[in-house]
């Protein structure tokens, strides 16, 4: 086991990792920015370095201050959340390179993982469904025209590093092709240093389903159940969901084993989540594998009691899961709300600022993931979420309901939030039946 850790991240994330390893007995060490130093998870966590001023690329990117820091302290591992240097191969490798276990999958393969078009390949040789597309990289937007007419339109050009919705463009006819191509390009350059873009089928009015994994250094491998996604504005989620209601059983079975093959065909280690795309005629194609803890990883803790960070620490301190697939049983239904600090009326634009007043909501089955308190400022610098609200309950109906009543509990005054965006997501007829897809919310705007 572990004696001490260093968490290369800030915000809830970091105050989530702080809690699993207290739980654990271990020691955390945080690096910060100028812009943090008064954070909830710099205040509890047992030490804090200040690794640079607020831009993310002098501080929470700065992978050799980072790496450094750990040394000189005693660290025997980096936990780095969700986003910044949580799926960066090289950076993995730095770790590896100077003693450091990486709380997460080895870099060859988050390498491969990463590489949106080596994934596809992979789960092709190893049965796994995807979409429709092209073999190898796309390098002109002719060759991208010929591909499409050969899948049919509307097709997707996706950055082959991307994530997040970056880099990716429709294109619905070949004369939108070279548009969408030097747009999606010069995205995907600008994002992740790399440009190079595949395309694919455009699964129209798909649900979003992923499978959350995971598996050991000695070959063990285990499903958590599937979350629903689906909810989302511009390929970011917004609302998630466990389990998902849309699944028949043979769908979901076939789902589930299906992100089982993959983590073994990839020779997973530790938390990753296998994400899928299922169409209205209930077609399903593997999408890609996210090889870190996600930000809606609570919704499949609350169905299945399972802690996944703490699971993070010990798979990566080389522990053996103490538990099985027949262990693992689902348990009632979980939502999850993003809060965000920002501006509805104004396209999502994010409202930072000082936070006057803040009241969360309580009660049995309710919880909140937030490093945000009354006098937190929300900063420019970084992702605008105030926090995560997730319920539980015995149904979908009555979580939509204790999810509606939390967020009407929910008090806030300093900036703008998307709560109110929320309840009326809520509230509509088609979400509450279950009638929706990822078109869904841009249908309410």
């Amino acid at each position: 086991m572990f004696h001490k850790i260093l968490i290369a991240n800030r915000g809830e994330i970091a105050l989530r990792i702080i809690k699993a390893a207290k739980q654990l007995g271990i020691e955390t060490l945080i690096v910060y920015s100028s812009a943090d130093k008064d954070s909830l998870p710099v205040q509890l966590a047992d030490a804090s370095v200040c690794i640079g001023p607020p831009a993310s690329s002098k501080s929470y990117l700065n992978q050799e201050s980072i790496i450094q820091t750990a040394i000189h302290h005693g660290c025997e591992a980096i936990h780095p959340g969700y986003g910044f240097l949580s799926e960066n191969a090289e950076f993995v490798e730095k770790c590896e390179n100077n003693g450091l276990s990486f709380i997460g999958p080895k870099a060859s393969v988050i390498r491969c993982m990463g590489d949106k078009q080596s994934a596809r390949k992979l789960m092709k040789e190893n049965g796994v469904p995807i979409v429709p597309g092209s073999e190898d990289i796309v390098k002109t937007a002719d060759e991208a025209k010929e591909i499409a007419s050969n899948i049919g339109f509307p097709v997707l050009l996706k950055a082959s590093a991307g994530g997040g919705g970056r880099g990716m463009r429709i294109a619905n006819s070949a004369e939108e092709i070279d548009e969408a191509f030097n747009a999606a390009t010069s995205e995907a350059l600008s994002a992740f240093g790399n440009g190079d873009l595949y395309i694919e089928k455009y699964i129209l009015n798909p649900r979003h389903i992923e499978v959350q994994i995971l598996a050991d250094e000695f070959g063990n491998i285990v499903h958590l159940g599937e979350r629903d996604c689906s909810i989302q504005r511009r390929n970011q989620k917004m609302i998630e969901e466990a389990p998902a209601n849309c699944l028949t059983g043979d769908i979901r079975s076939y789902l589930l084993d299906a992100a089982i093959k993959a983590a073994r065909a990839a020779n997973y280690t530790n938390a990753g989540t296998v994400e899928f795309v299922v169409d209205p005629n209930e077609n399903h194609y593997f999408i890609e594998m996210n090889t870190r803890v996600q930000v809606e990883h609570p919704v499949t803790e609350m169905i299945t009691g399972i802690d996944i960070v703490r699971s993070q620490i010990l798979i990566a301190s080389g522990e053996k899961l103490d538990f099985a697939q027949n262990d693992i049983l689902v348990r009632g239904y979980s939502i999850e709300c993003r809060v965000n600090a920002e501006d509805v009326d104004r396209g999502f634009a994010p409202s930072p600022g000082r936070i006057e007043y803040l009241r969360y909501p309580s009660g049995e089955g309710v919880r909140i993931e937030s490093a945000i308190q009354a006098g937190t400022t929300i900063s420019p610098w970084y992702d605008s979420m105030i926090c995560k609200v997730i319920v539980h309950a015995p149904s979908r109906d009555e979580a939509i309901r204790k999810m509606i009543f939390a967020l009407q509990e929910f008090k806030i005054d300093g900036v703008k939030t998307n709560i109110e965006f929320l309840l009326r997501i809520l509230n509509n007829n088609d979400y509450c039946e279950g009638k929706v897809d990822t078109s869904f919310v841009s249908g309410l705007l």
